[in-house]
């Protein structure tokens, strides 16, 4: 049977808390990880949901509550925010000709470049922001933003703005949850495999097409 994602996600957190939560939304700034689920757990773990985890930060135990709950925003915002220095290093260094080697590697083919331009040239500098409350595109911002030369003081302070205010409110929905977040997570495990199912649907029936006769 295949691990469900969310599964995963919620595990590494469970395990390793703060840190694990640091460096998933690090991750997500230039690929996404689902930061949505991320926070959502973080909150909930800080309202003491989970019986037997606790937020831990370099070996001390924070108490439930809202010191916890800061904790896990501040360790979502900021990992998130050097991700996207990174990312933004990345576009920077290597420039469009690296993005057009290796950009789907990264999930930013031509296309997708193209499109992010648009972006960029529509919104100005206010794309970075707009781009960090969007979800899927707020993880497909950081390398183009360097590709496109933004500098980078505006570009940390808008990031750091976006993703304080998403980390704020997924954070802060989990921990509204709490008790119910169990159920929730549930939920999101059908999800999972609703989604294997689609996409074996259609990598079975793009491979019935390749196969049918012509004519």
């Amino acid at each position: 049977m295949l691990a469900s994602v969310t599964g995963q996600l919620t595990s590494a957190i469970g395990n390793h808390g703060v840190y694990a939560v640091f460096v998933l939304m690090a991750i997500d700034a230039v690929f996404p990880a689902a930061s949505e689920v991320v926070m959502l757990y973080a909150g909930a773990l800080a309202s003491g949901a989970f019986a037997g985890e606790q937020v831990v930060l370099f070996g001390k135990t924070i108490p439930y509550g809202f010191w916890s709950f800061l904790v896990m925003v501040l360790a979502g915002t900021l990992g998130y925010t050097l991700g996207a220095i990174g990312g933004w290093a990345i576009g920077i260094k290597g420039g469009r000709p690296y993005l057009e080697r290796h950009g789907r590697w990264l999930h930013l083919g031509p296309g997708q470049l193209e499109k992010a331009e648009r972006w960029f040239d529509r919104w100005g500098d206010r794309s970075v922001f707009i781009g960090r409350i969007v979800p899927i595109a707020r993880s497909f911002i950081s390398i183009p933003a360097g590709v496109f030369r933004m500098p980078l003081r505006p570009y940390t302070w808008l990031t750091l703005a976006g993703s304080t205010i998403w980390c704020l409110a997924f954070a802060g929905a989990g921990y509204a949850l709490g008790d119910n977040y169990a159920k929730f997570d549930k939920a999101l495990r059908y999800v999972d495999y609703l989604v294997v199912v689609a996409v074996v649907a259609l990598v079975g029936a793009w491979l019935w097409r390749r196969r049918r006769p012509s004519g």
